[in-house]
């Protein structure tokens, strides 16, 4: 298994390392003349053919901010001073790449650097360490992590001299990347505001004790999003939060044969950057679900966030935080441990929107079915829902609440559709059950109000269009 997980490493053509370039490349010397922009350093698989016989490890620091968010600057002048843009009061981003064996430049380094600067005003830092990334040998990559840490130690205590604080330092990286970000926090004993961990590296770092890898003692918080446990991440959980979009292991939309080249290798890897970009790009909150398991989850049995965050559910992407500073008013407990699972769509923006339906029911013979759920809008389309439900939701139960899922958001709701199916008796199309109440609830975007429905009557596998009522506050 490892050798075909190497194999499939030196096929792949789109990861990144390490370079440390002298304060004053692609500056000009003369003070009058325009600044040239700094650039990722650009490396072939002829490099990755010399580093065989002559490593060499270097980083080169591309700074950006709001007033220069499409030309990098070095963080540190030729005199050693600190870039006049650089704010040591404002938040710092540290983007760290992770494996390029064909030493290309990732092809969402552009597009990840000018979504996080418009979303937020911060100083942001792209780690370059391409030089010590592009490497035939994934065993010397893994290697070299440490040393980028190191080398970054000195440019950070520098910075901190200057005014900044690590509290206010957010580390990204991907895959090898997230544990040079885990080297750094442990550098500096886990004073680091926030490290993100991007599909961290599973290879060689698998199973692994908490000094050898990522871990949330790293930093204040730690939140990991894994997409590919089953190859090029790791599947424990490393963080304080652990996102598992469609259980870590197959993302929806990647292809499934090797005959789809490169992509069918890092397609899985890669998504965690994008669905991070994608709830930096659209509206869409990536709620997801504290649970146990994905098979509980996908049973239904982890419909809410549980009594400690009633209003929202954890959120994948940046709003991570959001999590973290509502356990923290709510518990003394601090730091808990959560895994967390959602689904997503196949394409991006990748977003699907949950709601929680509940429903009480007066007909004590309802139980052992299951109902089909769809909501029209007010456009007359009809959109059916994923339910996630126990096999038997009204099974001694006259109350169930049941996890709804929609591909597209629908705000207008103009009928809630139901049908109702008995599955232990025969087929009773006379057959009537009563309903005490029916609300519907947005997990997605909890400041939604509810929608609902009471004192209504479903027939056994019949359809019933129900137009929605103002919510009575005392019912819910």
């Amino acid at each position: 298994m490892r050798i075909y997980i190497f194999l499939c490493l030196i096929c792949w053509a789109r990861f990144g390392y390490l370079n440390f370039q002298s304060n004053t490349t692609g500056v000009s010397k003369d003070p009058e003349k325009k600044r040239t922009c700094l650039e990722f350093t650009k490396l072939s698989a002829m490099n990755s053919l010399k580093d065989l016989f002559c490593p060499k490890v270097k980083i080169n620091l591309l700074m950006y901010s709001r007033g220069n968010a499409k030309c990098a600057e070095p963080l540190f002048e030729s005199n050693n001073s600190l870039n006049t843009r650089f704010n040591p009061a404002k938040k710092t981003v540290w983007i760290i790449h992770g494996y390029r064996p064909f030493g290309s430049t990732p092809v969402w380094l552009s597009r990840f650097t000018k979504a996080f600067l418009k979303q937020e005003d911060v100083n942001l830092i792209v780690v370059d360490w391409n030089q010590g990334a592009t490497t035939f040998m994934y065993s010397r990559a893994v290697r070299n992590t440490r040393r980028v840490a190191e080398i970054l130690r000195e440019t950070i205590e520098n910075l901190l001299i200057h005014g900044a604080s690590l509290d206010n330092f957010h580390f990204i990286g991907m895959s090898l990347g997230a544990h040079i970000s885990g080297f750094v926090g442990k550098i500096f004993h886990g004073q680091l505001g926030r490290i993100t961990g991007l599909d961290p590296a599973g290879p060689q770092f698998s199973r692994k004790p908490s000094n050898s890898r990522l871990y949330y003692t790293d930093a204040k918080f730690v939140d990991v999003i894994h997409t590919d446990i089953k190859s090029l991440g790791i599947g424990e959980p490393s963080g304080h939060i652990d996102f598992y979009p469609n259980g870590g292991k197959h993302q929806p939309g990647c292809p499934t044969s090797i005959f789809s080249g490169t992509n069918f290798i890092k397609c899985d890897h890669q998504r965690a950057i994008y669905l991070f970009l994608a709830a930096f790009e659209t509206s869409c909150n990536f709620v997801s679900f504290p649970c146990r398991s994905y098979k509980d989850y996908k049973n239904g049995l982890c419909v809410d966030c549980g009594n400690l965050y009633k209003d929202s559910c954890p959120r994948l992407g940046n709003q991570a935080k959001l999590w973290k500073e509502e356990l923290k008013k709510k518990t003394e407990e601090w730091p808990l441990r959560t895994t967390a699972f959602l689904d997503t769509s196949s394409q991006n923006p990748f977003c699907t929107y949950y709601f929680a339906l509940n429903i009480v029911a007066l007909s004590e013979t309802m139980r052992n079915g299951s109902i089909s759920f769809g909501l029209l809008n007010d456009l007359g389309d009809l959109e059916y829902s994923t339910l996630y439900e126990k096999s038997k939701p009204f099974d001694n139960l006259q109350e169930v609440k049941i996890l709804v899922q929609f591909v597209n958001d629908i705000v207008s709701i103009s009928r809630i559709c139901l049908t109702y199916f008995q599955s232990t008796n025969p087929y009773c199309a006379a057959c009537q059950y009563k309903i005490q109440s029916l609300v519907l609830k947005s997990l997605t975007y909890p400041e939604r109000p509810p929608i609902c429905k009471y004192n209504f009557v479903l027939k056994e596998g019949t359809r019933v269009d129900l137009q929605p009522d103002e919510c009575n506050t005392q019912m819910e």
